[in-house]
């Protein structure tokens, strides 16, 4: 109970605070509101250069718009799962680095966060194909163990067993909490260099 109890009065702070705001507050808001919708345009393809549909809009909002895509963007860089996130990763970083305007630093470290991206993908690759030959070869030991004499027929796929299904569990939650962290470093610094 006290849990819903915090959580209405946050939801009435915020709506004093939002009756408290000044006409340029709200339209700061909606004009970062925008920039978000603008980050998630561009990311699906309905607009080539997010630098370009911002500065269509009235300079006074462009400031705000800018840092609204730019938390949109940054939402959007995490550790994928598959080539579809991989190529919305890269699309992101493309838009972090159209809106910076290719500012030096900027690029170094979007192209870290790729390198970070990539060496992802490619570990998780290398040790999970490691560990199905090391379930394959402990089954095939085991089967040999036992006398199978027709343990050449026998398919194994180690991706079924609980032990490797356990195991894996176990690395990808290490490799995911060591490339995070790295990940989240360089988000951080990128959301400060563009001011956020």
């Amino acid at each position: 109970m006290g849990e819903i109890k915090s959580t209405m009065d946050l939801v009435m702070e915020r709506a004093a605070r939002i009756g408290k705001a000044t006409r340029e507050e709200l339209q700061q808001d909606d004009a970062k509101k925008k920039g978000v919708q603008l980050a998630v345009d561009f990311l699906e393809g309905r607009i080539d250069r997010l630098f370009d549909a911002i500065a269509d809009h009235e300079p006074a909002g462009q400031m705000a718009m800018r840092q609204g895509a730019v938390e949109g963007l940054l939402r959007n860089i995490f550790l994928p799962r598959d080539e579809a996130q991989r190529a919305r990763i890269d699309k992101g970083v493309r838009g972090i680095i159209d809106l910076s305007s290719s500012a030096g630093d900027v690029l170094s470290i979007c192209r870290e966060v790729q390198n970070i991206v990539a060496g992802y993908a490619k570990h998780v690759e290398q040790l999970r194909g490691q560990l199905e030959e090391q379930i394959r070869k402990q089954y095939e030991q085991l089967l040999a163990q036992q006398g199978g004499g027709q343990r050449e027929k026998i398919k194994i796929d180690p991706t079924l067993q609980p032990k490797f299904r356990e195991e894996w569990s176990r690395i990808e939650g290490e490799l995911n909490s060591q490339y995070n962290k790295a990940l989240q470093q360089f988000k951080a610094e990128l959301g400060k260099r563009l001011g956020l």
